[in-house]
Parts: structure tokens; sequence; C-alpha cells
């Protein structure tokens, strides 16, 4: 356990899944935001639509609880897999990397995702867990391009992530590279949606195909 910004960070050689231990223990009280958990090895991720995240020792595993009163007052609760996704993108090329944000909250490099972000409420807490492949990957998938550890990784993170910018600062960001989306589609629940004509709006949000579709993830 260590302490960086007023966040605590608590490090398990192995978890099921960050995600799920940190809500379950925001539940019982045991833990309280903000705080953040990560582990070395995760055996049974949770990724977007409840895909498992599979991946092995090297890679990221955290999850970290921030109670909204801490977060920007511009930042609705819609586009927080976005701003959440884009501070840890920042991160990634202050420290020298090509990666990139996919709409809503997938990490690629190049063509190939390297990482996505999966973001839950629980009570007046969002917790927002990430995992990347930073040492290693599975057949289609990508890997970091650059040497860091996880625990270097998320100590960075957390370090930007405490100086909160507000969300317009992060959407302004985004919506310079969200034209690197166009090429891929996204799912919606059991929906796939092709980004080539889509619109960003300002919250984060999508106009595609007559229709407005946010990240629920």
């Amino acid at each position: 356990m260590e302490s960086d910004l007023g966040v605590e960070i608590y490090w398990f050689d192995e978890l099921e899944s960050t995600q799920a231990y940190l809500i379950q223990a925001l539940k019982a009280d045991t833990l309280k935001a903000p705080v953040c958990v990560g582990a070395s090895l995760q055996t049974d991720g949770k990724g977007s639509r409840g895909n498992t995240w599979i991946s092995n020792a090297g890679n990221l595993f955290i999850s970290v609880a921030i109670h909204r009163s801490q977060l920007p007052n511009d930042l609705k609760l819609e586009s927080s897999s976005i701003y959440f996704a884009f501070i840890m993108k920042e991160v990634l090329t202050s420290l020298g990397s090509n990666a990139w944000l996919k709409w809503p909250n997938d990490f690629y490099l190049g063509q190939q995702k390297m990482g996505g972000v999966i973001t839950n409420l629980v009570g007046e807490s969002l917790v927002c867990g990430i995992g990347m492949n930073l040492s290693n990957a599975p057949e289609n998938f990508s890997k970091m391009d650059i040497m860091i550890t996880a625990q270097e990784l998320t100590n960075n993170y957390v370090r930007e992530l405490k100086k909160f910018p507000t969300w317009k600062q992060i959407f302004s960001k985004f919506e310079l590279e969200f034209s690197r989306s166009k090429s891929f589609t996204t799912h919606v629940e059991e929906t796939i949606f092709g980004l080539k004509d889509a619109i960003l709006l300002e919250d984060g949000s999508l106009e595609c195909n007559g229709q407005r579709i946010f990240s629920l993830r």
C-alpha cells in the first residue's frame, strides 16, 4: 500500500478483477474514494459488453474510484469514460507513446487495440477500470510501444488524474483526434455502428445514422 497525492493505492499479486474487487469494497464500505486498486495478475478481468479481458502478468490492471464531488462541475456522467480514458492517453503521450483513443474508450496503437476502460457508478463514486497490454499481448492485439511498469504507469496516471482538468479541456483535445476513429465500428449493446459519418457531440456522445449514441461502458 502506498500513498500518492492523497490517493491510497492498494497493490495485489493477483485478483480475479480489480473492478469487481473495488466495487465490492466500496459497497461494503471497507474502502472509500479516492482509492486505487491494482494487481500484478488479473484472472477474470471485465471488459466491455460483459466480455472477459484476457491478459497476462506484466500488463496493467487497475481500478480507480473517485467521488463525483471531486470531479469537475462540467463533467456529465455519460462523458466519464472518455474523461478517464483520455487522461491516461495524455499520460502515455507525455511518456513518448503513440497510443491514441478510439471512441469512446479503447486504447489503440495504429490499427490494433492495446487496452480499454470500463466505468461504473457505485453510489456517488465513479469506478474506472483500465486494462492495458504493457509487456505482452494476445494475437491480433497490440502491446505498449514504450518501456514502463504497471506500478510506474499507475503512479503517473493518479498524479495526472488528481489535477482534475475540466471536461472542456479534455474534450477539446479528444475532438482533434476523433477522426482516427472514423475508420472503425463501435458496439452499443447488440448494435454495431460504423463511425465513418458519425458526428462527435459536446458531451462525447455521437450522432450516427440519425441516432444519438452514448458510451455505456
